[in-house]
């Protein structure tokens, strides 16, 4: 009997390659839906049978999946995917089948599938309470570096040489001291989640930028804030009029 499987992530590129994965491991596999955030896999759940498995990262594009739990009585076995290191991932591994550190290596993820097999029969929902007690009582771990693909060469940008993030055209881009505009593939919301709050802000729909990369602040005629940003912008840097207070208070940290 083929095994149905959902996935829960927001990073398009990897759940397609983690898609392409479980093909390749058994290709009766199949994946009935690729789900990004919180809302919409709680929706789906709520319309159709549980799956036999699912995967599921941590940061999804609106909340913790952890709330999915919060709102709907999932009892697949979860495999969790994450991009935290070790001491973080521990906390997610209470009654769950396992973890998958990103990118997904091939061999993890077969030991992982062949641990669900073994524990099929045995296995329980996750202890939703042991897992956001562990999460609160954790320091998090922000980024310190990216992994950029450019054509065939990956690249590993240290966030300390970042200015800043923007998005345009449906993509997002790292901007780096330097002036280069690289394509990553995480939306703002996505690394607003990954970077250290005390070095960066998300000023505006568009717009994430380092502490170091503001030049200058100016009050505009439409009651916003423009940025001067080095390097420089070919987009407007506003702050928006809803985290203006915000804003002020993390520039005087």
């Amino acid at each position: 009997m083929a095994m149905h499987t959902i996935i829960i992530e927001d990073e398009n590129l990897t759940a397609r390659r983690l898609e392409g994965m479980l093909a390749k491991y058994d290709e009766t596999i199949q994946v009935l839906a690729i789900l990004p955030s919180v809302t919409e896999a709680v929706q789906w759940l709520r319309k159709h049978d549980a799956p036999d498995l699912v995967f599921m990262d941590i940061h999804l594009e609106d909340d913790l999946c952890f709330k999915i739990f919060e709102q709907v009585p999932l009892t697949s076995p979860v495999i969790f995917t994450t991009a935290y290191d070790d001491y973080m991932i521990k906390a997610f591994k209470v009654n769950s089948i396992d973890y998958l550190l990103k990118p997904v290596n091939a061999v993890e993820l077969a030991t992982a599938l062949e641990k669900y097999k073994a524990l099929k029969a045995q296995f329980s929902k996750p202890d939703l309470d042991t897992l956001l007690q562990s999460l609160g009582h954790r320091t998090p771990e922000y980024k310190t570096r990216f992994m950029i693909t450019i054509g065939t060469k990956i690249r590993s940008i240290e966030v300390s040489e970042i200015a800043y993030f923007y998005s345009a055209d449906k993509l997002t881009f790292l901007v780096t001291k330097e002036g280069q505009n690289l394509p990553i593939d995480f939306s703002l919301d996505k690394l607003a989640t990954l970077l250290d709050p005390k070095d960066f802000f998300r000023v505006s729909r568009q717009f994430l930028v380092s502490f170091q990369s503001i030049h200058a602040v100016h009050a505009h005629f439409k009651g916003k804030l423009n940025l001067d940003l080095v390097p420089k912008t070919k987009l407007e840097a506003f702050v928006s009029g809803d985290r203006m207070s915000e804003f002020k208070d993390w520039l005087g940290r």
